[in-house]
């Protein structure tokens, strides 16, 4: 057993879950979530399989054989990845198609997590998953490419992209409102980018009612959207992050060309979660609950 895993189940029942990601915000909700849903759960990090090695993921799934594979790991530093699109393209698009194309050769159920950042956030309409996808920047293309790479492998994949993930783990924007919040008195917040914050948590109840629906129907899957309900801008986050934390900063909104940052940003991040509802029953999750 590697390093982190959940012990041993008992129950002869439990299904292998094997994840690519250890402490990320997915993964370790998984980690929490994984032994009631009926797996017993292997985690991997950089030192099990280097996703900058993609034959090693795929090896290491051919090793272990489980039942369902989820990939939570990602390249995630979007303004790093304007100067290193070479790394994010190994990462975020040939370590998944190396991947899925194991699991379609061991005929195993593949669940890829991506992201809002597919598409160029014109407009103000929630986009659907037959949406025009035009990323603005070098992380939103090496996943898009990521996910054209675990479509075309074929198999039983499912691709679910998600938005403005936060949890208690890891760097995200409600950990970092909590420490500005408690030393600032004023904050300036941009005010004209919209989306639906989505808890990691969530994230992963959802990927653990796909899986099992993978493995016991084979035309389950595909490509899905999953973002935290309602739909608000990041001011409009901040503002509820200090409301239920007690903070007390004044939250100023601004224009995204008032916080210019190397990599730009979706101006609207809506993703429409109504094929996900409808085949899955998974509802959009309020992310004040989980916040």
């Amino acid at each position: 057993m590697l390093d982190g895993d959940q012990p041993a189940a008992k129950d002869l029942g439990m299904r292998d879950l094997l994840v690519f990601g250890r402490s990320g915000q997915v993964a370790r909700e998984l980690a929490r979530r994984a032994a009631d849903a009926g797996f017993q759960a292997r985690f991997v990090d950089r030192n099990d399989a280097d996703l900058t090695r993609p034959a090693d993921c795929a090896a290491l799934i051919a090793t272990l054989s489980p039942h369902a594979v989820i990939n939570a790991a990602a390249y995630t530093a979007v303004d790093a990845a304007e100067t290193d699109e070479a790394t994010a393209r190994v990462v975020n698009a040939d370590a998944p198609g190396a991947m899925a194309a194991q699991c379609a050769r061991s005929d195993i159920p593949f669940l890829h997590i991506s992201t809002d950042y597919v598409f160029d956030g014109s407009g103000t309409l929630p986009r659907d998953e037959a949406a025009a996808t035009s990323p603005l920047g070098a992380y939103g293309r090496t996943k898009l490419d990521g996910e054209d790479a675990v479509r075309t492998a074929g198999g039983r994949w499912t691709v679910m992209r998600t938005s403005w993930v936060f949890s208690a783990h890891g760097n995200n924007f409600v950990k970092t409102m909590l420490r500005l919040g408690a030393s600032q008195q004023q904050l300036n917040i941009v005010g004209d980018q919209i989306g639906g914050p989505t808890f990691a948590g969530d994230i992963a109840d959802a990927a653990l009612v796909i899986v099992p629906r993978m493995l016991e129907d084979r035309q389950a899957g595909g490509l899905y959207h999953f973002a935290g309900s309602p739909d608000v801008s990041w001011a409009d986050f901040a503002r509820e992050i200090f409301a239920q934390s007690g903070l007390t900063p004044d939250v100023m909104d601004i224009a995204t060309c008032q916080y210019p940052t190397p990599a730009a940003r979706p101006a609207n991040s809506r993703l429409d979660c109504t094929a996900i509802q409808r085949n899955f029953s998974i509802a959009r999750p309020d992310w004040r609950v989980g916040l």
